[in-house]
C-alpha cells in the first residue's frame, strides 16, 4: 500500500442456493486466492452465504444458523489472511427481533462489524421487505449483538478506517442503496471513507448492464472514491432471474477493471492518496452540518508495496483508442477557437497576427485561427501569417509555412530579420559568432516585436503560438515568444499539439489534399525554435535534445501538478507506464530536469498572456495555478536524490 496503492477486488464465488456449507467453502477458497493475488479489500456479494434468491428460506431458522455456521467457518480459515473482506448474509437480531440483510466485514477471523441494507426493494422482481427490515438509515439501528461468539455492532454508522495506512477508509452499502437518491455512500464518503465497497445481487436484463456501469462510474466519481461493486452470479437460482455476476471497480470516474458471465475474481490497484489529494483541492467537498458523525472501526494491516496491474498510460493527455482522441481532438479545437473568437470580437480587431515559422505550434496556432475566424463568417484573409527567416531558418521550415498560409487564404508576410539583429548585436557589443542565450534570445525578441509592430499597424492581436509544456519548462524567450495578445496554445501539451494537427491532415485529406501533404511534413519535422545556424541546409537545434522527451515531460507534468505526487510516485508510475522504452537512470535524469526548470521558470509564468483552458491542467497565474516566482526546490530535489 505504499504511495497510496491499495490492491482491491470484486469476487463472485459459484454457490448452490441455501447450502451454506458449501457456499462456505467456496467464499474462503476465493478469499485466499485473493490473498494469494495480494488483495488486501474483497467484496463479494449480497447474500452469498445463502445466496440471494432463498425466498421464504429466509424465514427458516435452519437456514439463519446454517448462515452463522458458515461464517464461523469463514473465520476460522481465513484467521491468517491480512485482507478485508466484506461477505453477504442474514443476520438475526434477537435484541429486536428483526432479520437484516447485512454485509459482515471480516479481518483476520474477526468481525469488524454488520451493515445492514439501507434501501429494500419491493417492486418488479423484488420482494425483500418480505423477509428483512431496513436498518433506519444514518441514526437507525445501531447496537451489537451476538454472532459467531463475538459481540459486534450493527449499525449503517460506521465506516472501517487502516491504522497505518490513513487514507484508507472503507465504507460499505448494499446494491439497492446506490440505486436510490440518497445513496449511503455519500454521506460516508464524505465523512471519510475513500474506498466504497457495494454488495450486490442485480439481476441482468436487455441494457441494465450498461446503466449499471454509468451508475458505479458516476458514483466514484461524483464522490471522488474507488468504488468495488461485487455481484451475484453462478449458482443462485435462475427460476425466473438470471445473474451474471457483473464486477466493477472504478476510480474517480474511471473505470478501472471489469467483468461479466464469470466467477471469480475482478482486481486493480486505487490510489487512495490520489483522491484525498483531490478532496483537499475541491473545497465543495464538504459535510453539510445535519449529517451524523460516523464512528470509526478500525483495524490494522501490513503496508507491503502494492504490485501494480492498472494501466498507466505513457500519454495521460491523449486518449489512446482513435474514436475518443479523435472526439478529444474535436472538442480542444473547438474550446481553443471560441476564445479566440471571443477575444476578437470584444477587441474588435482587424487583423489577427500569427509567427509562422512551419513548426508544429504556429502551425496548430493558426489553424485554430482559422477556425475562429470561420466561426465568424471572416475572411482568412485576416489572418496575417508572418514568417521571419534568421540564422537557423531551413528551406523546409520556410517552405511549409509559405504554403501553410497560402492554403489556408491567409495574408503572408515575409519579414527577414537578419539584418535587424545583427544591427541589435553592433548595439549591444554581442560576438555574432557567439552563438550563446543572447544570439538566440535577440531573434526570439526581435520576432516578437516584428509581430506586435504589424498588429499595431493593422488594428490586430498577435495570438501566441506556445504550449503548455513550453510554459512548464519555461522553454520560452522572456519577453520574447512568451509574450502575445492572446495565447490559444497555452492549455495545451506537446503531446497533443501533434495529434491536433495530424486530426485536421487526416479531416481534410479528401478535401484539401495539398493542406494535409503539408501537415503531414510539417508533423515529420523535428520540434526546434531555429535559433542555431543550420548545418548543410538541416535543422541542428532539435529541442528534445536538449530539453529531454516531450512525453516523459508531459507525464511528469501530469502527475506532479494535476496530482500533486512526489517524485517518488511519479517516478514509479513513469516506470510502469514506459517499461522497455526508457530504465529507470534515464527517467530520473529527466524528471530532475522538470523539477529544476519547472521550479527556476515560474517567474515566466507569472506574468502569462491570457489563453483558454482546455484541460484539466493549466498553468494560468490567474487560474489554476499560483505559485511564487522564488519558491525554493530543497524538498523535491531531497526526495529525487533518495532514488538513484
Amino acid at each position: 500500500m505504499r504511495d497510496g496503492f491499495v490492491t482491491v477486488a470484486a469476487g463472485t464465488p459459484k454457490i448452490r442456493v441455501a447450502d451454506c456449507r458449501y457456499n462456505a467453502e467456496q467464499i474462503f477458497t476465493l478469499m485466499r486466492e485473493a490473498d494469494k493475488q495480494g488483495v488486501k479489500v474483497l467484496a463479494l456479494p449480497e447474500l452469498c452465504l445463502t445466496g440471494y434468491t432463498c425466498g421464504d428460506l429466509f424465514l427458516q431458522e435452519t437456514l439463519l444458523s446454517g448462515a452463522e455456521e458458515g461464517l464461523q467457518t469463514i473465520l476460522e480459515a481465513t484467521k491468517n489472511l491480512d485482507m478485508v473482506t466484506a461477505l453477504g448474509l442474514p443476520v438475526r437480531d434477537k435484541w429486536n427481533n428483526k432479520l437484516y440483510n447485512c454485509a459482515a466485514v471480516i479481518h483476520k477471523g474477526e468481525i469488524l462489524g454488520l451493515v445492514p441494507k439501507t434501501y429494500l426493494p419491493n417492486y418488479g422482481e423484488f420482494y425483500e421487505q418480505r423477509w428483512f427490515t431496513p436498518s433506519g438509515g444514518f441514526g437507525g439501528v445501531d447496537h451489537n449483538v451476538t454472532l459467531c461468539g463475538q459481540e459486534v455492532n450493527l449499525s449503517r454508522n460506521g465506516i472501517f478506517a487502516c491504522t497505518g495506512k490513513e487514507n484508507l477508509v472503507i465504507g460499505v452499502e448494499i446494491c439497492e442503496d446506490l440505486w436510490a437518491p440518497e445513496p449511503p455512500s455519500a454521506v460516508l464518503a464524505k465523512q471519510g471513507a475513500t474506498i466504497i465497497l457495494n454488495l450486490s445481487a442485480s439481476n441482468e436484463t436487455v441494457g441494465k448492464a450498461a446503466y449499471r456501469r454509468s451508475l458505479v462510474t458516476g458514483q466514484s466519481g461524483r464522490l471522488v472514491c474507488g468504488y468495488v461493486y461485487a455481484d451475484a452470479g453462478e449458482g443462485e437460482s435462475t427460476t425466473d432471474l438470471v445473474f451474471v455476476g457483473h464486477n466493477m471497480i472504478a476510480e474517480n470516474g474511471t473505470l478501472l477493471s471489469e467483468r461479466r458471465f464469470a466467477t471469480g475474481l475482478t482486481i486493480s490497484e486505487i490510489d487512495v492518496d490520489k483522491l484525498v489529494a483531490e478532496r483537499r483541492r475541491m473545497n465543495t467537498y464538504t459535510s453539510p452540518e445535519k449529517e451524523p458523525e460516523l464512528w470509526r472501526i478500525f483495524f490494522d494491516m501490513d503496508l507491503a508495496k502494492t504490485r501494480l496491474t492498472r494501466h498507466v498510460s505513457p500519454t495521460p493527455f491523449v486518449p489512446e483508442d482513435a474514436e475518443s482522441r479523435e472526439a478529444r481532438c474535436s472538442e480542444i479545437l473547438c474550446i481553443a477557437a471560441l476564445g479566440l473568437k471571443k477575444r476578437l470580437e470584444h477587441t474588435r480587431a482587424k487583423t489577427a497576427v500569427v509567427g509562422l515559422s512551419g513548426g508544429l505550434d504556429s502551425t496548430l496556432a493558426v489553424l485554430i485561427t482559422a477556425l475562429a475566424m470561420q466561426m465568424l463568417d471572416r475572411p482568412s484573409s485576416d489572418i496575417i501569417a508572418v514568417t521571419m527567416p534568421c540564422f537557423g531558418t531551413t528551406d523546409r521550415t520556410k517552405s511549409n509555412a509559405v504554403l501553410l498560409a497560402e492554403r489556408l487564404g491567409a495574408t503572408l508576410r515575409t519579414v527577414d530579420i537578419s539584418n535587424s539583429v545583427r544591427s541589435h548585436f553592433r548595439d549591444i557589443g554581442h560576438d555574432p559568432e557567439d552563438h550563446s542565450v543572447t544570439y538566440e534570445n535577440a531573434q526570439a525578441r526581435e520576432r516578437t516585436q516584428v509581430l506586435m509592430d504589424i498588429a499595431n499597424a493593422t488594428g490586430g492581436l498577435v495570438i501566441g503560438t506556445g504550449d503548455l509544456s513550453e510554459l512548464a519548462l519555461g522553454w520560452c524567450t522572456y519577453n520574447g515568444d512568451h509574450m502575445s495578445n492572446y495565447a490559444v496554445n497555452a492549455g495545451i501539451p506537446k503531446t497533443l499539439v501533434r495529434h491536433l494537427v495530424s486530426f485536421i491532415s487526416d479531416d481534410k485529406e479528401s478535401e484539401d489534399p495539398k493542406l494535409s501533404t503539408v501537415l503531414t511534413d510539417i508533423l515529420d519535422t523535428p520540434v526546434s525554435p531555429e535559433l542555431l545556424p543550420a548545418v548543410q541546409g538541416e535543422i541542428s537545434q532539435k529541442t528534445e535534445d536538449l530539453v529531454g522527451p516531450y512525453e516523459l515531460h508531459d507525464f511528469f507534468l501530469y502527475y506532479a501538478i494535476r496530482w500533486g505526487f512526489g517524485p517518488r510516485k511519479v517516478l514509479r508510475l513513469a516506470e510502469q507506464a514506459f517499461a522497455g522504452k526508457y530504465d529507470r537512470p534515464v527517467l530520473l535524469k529527466w524528471l530532475r530536469s522538470f523539477y529544476r526548470r519547472f521550479f527556476s521558470q515560474q517567474f515566466k509564468r507569472s506574468c502569462l498572456a491570457d489563453g483558454p483552458k482546455v484541460g484539466s491542467v493549466a498553468l494560468s497565474p490567474r487560474g489554476d495555478w499560483r505559485m511564487p516566482s522564488d519558491a525554493c526546490a530543497a524538498l523535491w530535489q531531497e526526495e529525487l536524490e533518495g532514488l538513484d
